[in-house]
């Protein structure tokens, strides 16, 4: 099927007269995940991971993504004549690299301008243009000419994001973001990325799966505040919420606006991590671009007052039904068939008793044994297995609850872990306490933070391929930017009082197993140690869940990290104690004993 689709791709290639196209994982909005409609290179090369870039010429094609996917590309492109390339290894060709040795001068690159920043679109030309080889806009997608059967337009309504969640309203938050463009001059800010938008807009949507998102653009004047989104999803509610405030137009309209913006001759504030290629050409002709991280970004990373109260109280919430999926799995794992679906399963109807509760904030990843090997394990049908009452098993999941997002990762042994695993999952805690217990100084960055998970598994030559930590949204996307703790991403931006970043530092034995210890953790003031010379920020742990004692070989932790698990699973027992019926508290209390 896969190679029948790259031919077909092939000869339209040929027709346009190019002699390679890209299928990057994005879409207009440069989201992270995309809605079914844009799922291009998914259908095209049958990988599903949600990051990696294809490249096809007119003789072979060639897949690029990250240590996250790498078990999982080279099984899903076994028979697809699609060559695997694992980003980030210095062996590795880069896409540019490969493009130019496969091409040669004279030759061009299509790509549909709607689906790549205008950064990496530069990148490439920069690279190819020495050796002669033209990057070249083609604004109707060649991969929707043949997919016959590609899914609608999504019809989902938008839904009012209430104050008592949102806690700013619209027009505090324009107010906010036009000082902010009177102080850089600009005239226009026009903004693309779906959670930018929501949060701005205080709406939230159901068009991408686990991202509560409106597929919409909106551009913001010192006048004007206008949102283009299908008008059919705009309810009477939502008409209501915007009032006067927002004038609302037709998706279909966005290009004609951009068009009238084009004349005027304004400055114009655009994000250059997400604005993309084809909205740059359309107004660099006569318009003076000022390119820059749209103010959005960190006003929507930094929590406000409700936000806050909402996360915490989600996390309560989350954290019971975590334990009583936790409960139902220890009693029930030699009783009856569970298999990573229907435990997973379990797990969803846990969370959907809880109150707010509106959905998954991404694909439970419920991996046993050698699955848990995979970073970014996808349970398929397929690939389902049975669990038994040994070895160990990895469950990374989360919940959208109106009053906020959580993501949690735990590790569990079903039966008698080893000495090896009792070792490598306490090195992980090890890494896991010292970030969620260090103090630092105000202005640090996240990457400078990082060093801290990994310390532990470094000092026995071991590691893991992936971030420490992202920034999470309030109700909105589980990955949010831009503060993150990590070598590759985040890099230089300082973690400010009310960002929230996940703490996941995990170990992965191919093909035998996967750990990881994830919990959501708040940055705040250290009150203690800050005075009129230095401020010194911490972490609130948030995130609410026994740690599996069973796991963990108490002569590697140090005084320090016994105490911090020891009152980390007193709170954890206290807060969700008098949510739990008798039998579940007492389970509780056994998995938060004191070691």
């Amino acid at each position: 099927m896969v190679k029948e689709r790259i031919k077909a791709l092939q000869k339209l290639m040929k027709k346009q007269k190019i002699q390679a196209y890209l299928v990057p994982s994005t879409d207009p909005h440069q989201s992270e995940y995309v809605p079914a409609l844009w799922e291009r290179r998914k259908w095209l090369s049958g990988f599903t991971g949600s990051a990696g870039d294809l490249a096809i010429t007119t003789k072979t094609a060639g897949l690029w993504t990250d240590s996250r996917y790498f078990l999982q590309a080279e099984e899903q492109l076994k028979g697809s004549g699609i060559q695997l390339f694992k980003s980030g290894l210095p062996e590795t060709l880069s896409i540019q690299q490969w493009l130019k040795s496969q091409l040669y001068a004279g030759d061009r690159v299509g790509i549909d301008p709607k689906v790549i920043s205008y950064k990496e679109a530069k990148i490439f030309e920069e690279f190819l243009n020495p050796w002669k080889i033209s990057l070249r806009p083609i604004e109707e997608n060649l991969i929707d000419k043949i997919w016959k059967d590609q899914p609608e337009f999504p019809a989902s309504p938008v839904m009012v994001h209430p104050l008592p969640y949102a806690g700013i309203t619209i027009k505090e938050k324009i107010e906010t973001l036009r000082k902010q463009m009177k102080a850089e001059k600009v005239d226009v800010h026009i903004l693309t990325t779906l959670d930018n938008i929501a949060w701005l807009f205080n709406i939230r949507g159901r068009d991408v799966d686990f991202n509560p998102v409106v597929i919409s653009y909106a551009i913001v004047t010192s006048k004007k505040v206008l949102l283009f989104t299908p008008l059919k999803k705009i309810t009477k509610n939502v008409r209501k919420h915007f009032g006067r405030l927002v004038e609302y137009h037709d998706y279909e309209n966005f290009p004609r606006q951009l068009q009238k913006i084009s004349k005027s001759k304004a400055r114009i504030w655009v994000d250059l991590n997400t604005i993309n290629w084809w909205i740059v050409s359309k107004l660099a002709a006569k318009c003076e671009l000022l390119f820059k991280e749209s103010p959005v970004v960190k006003m929507k990373a930094i929590k406000n007052g409700k936000e806050i109260e909402g996360l915490k109280a989600c996390h309560i919430r989350d954290g019971v039904a975590m334990v009583k999926f936790l409960y139902w799995l220890d009693k029930s794992i030699d009783k009856e068939v569970i298999t990573e679906i229907s435990a997973a399963e379990k797990l969803e109807s846990f969370r959907s008793e809880q109150e707010h509760y509106q959905g998954p904030s991404f694909h439970t990843i419920s991996a046993y044994q050698e699955h848990g090997a995979i970073v970014h394990y996808t349970t398929t049908s397929e690939t389902d297995i049975k669990l038994a009452k040994s070895g160990i098993y990895l469950i990374d999941s989360g919940g959208h609850y109106l009053d906020g997002t959580t993501d949690i990762t735990r590790t569990i042994a079903l039966g008698e872990p080893n000495d090896e695993q009792k070792e490598l999952f306490t090195r992980v805690l090890k890494g896991h306490v010292q970030l969620a217990s260090t103090r630092f100084p105000k202005g640090t960055a996240g990457n400078q933070l990082d060093t801290l998970a990994r310390k532990s598994l470094w000092d026995v030559g071991l590691n893991y391929g992936h971030g420490t930590g992202h920034g999470i949204g309030s109700y909105l996307n589980v990955h949010e930017g831009p503060q993150a703790i990590s070598y590759y991403r985040g890099i230089g931006v300082a973690l400010e009082e009310n960002m929230v970043v996940s703490n996941e530092p995990g170990y992965y034995k191919s093909g035998e197993y996967g750990m990881r210890v994830e919990n959501l953790i708040l940055t705040i003031k250290d009150q203690k140690f800050s005075d009129t010379t230095t401020e010194f920020m911490k972490f609130e742990t948030v995130t609410l869940c026994p740690i599996d004692l069973k796991l963990i070989y108490k002569p590697l932790l140090d005084s320090i990290e016994i105490q911090w698990l020891n009152e980390y699973h007193e709170k954890v027992r206290n807060t969700l104690s008098p949510h739990l019926p008798r039998e579940e508290q007492e389970w509780l209390n056994e998995a938060t004993a004191a070691i």
